[in-house]
């Protein structure tokens, strides 16, 4: 962001949300080609020149707590998955350019009155911390 005024800040986070709004449909992942080997003596797939059977093709993603969760998919479903994996990339960088705007405008939005007042001890500003009823409770713990 280039010294960009505050409206045109606005403006581009506005665009960036009417771009993410027509994302479409989208999942997290990838997806991989397989060719296996069925393991029968008299297979074409036992010969050294063959690649195995298939492809066939998984479509794995991270889920929280470390692990990998993964499904095979037909023929007619590996285009359609494609399609949204893609626009999951598309989601992710815009998602990243809204996070640059935001941060943009926090930096470039000036600072109100009344928070300088507060901020200074201003008469009539009032002060932070903790009533006594949240102290008293959490010591009760």
């Amino acid at each position: 962001m280039v010294d960009e005024s505050l409206a045109g800040l606005e403006e581009r986070r506005a665009q960036l949300y009417r771009q993410l709004s027509a994302t479409g449909d989208f999942r997290r992942g990838s997806i991989t080609e397989n060719y296996r080997r069925c393991g029968k003596a008299n297979c074409a797939c036992a010969q050294p020149d063959h690649p195995g059977h298939g492809p066939r093709y998984l479509w794995t993603r991270s889920v929280p707590g470390g692990t990998t969760k993964g499904r095979q998919l037909s023929g007619v479903e590996v285009e359609k998955v494609r399609h949204e994996l893609a626009n999951n990339k598309e989601f992710v960088a815009l998602s990243e350019q809204i996070v640059e705007v935001n941060e943009a405008i926090c930096e470039t939005r000036p600072i109100s009155p009344l928070a300088e007042d507060a901020a200074s001890g201003a008469p009539g500003a009032e002060k932070g911390g903790s009533s006594a009823t949240s102290r008293r409770s959490s010591r009760q713990r």
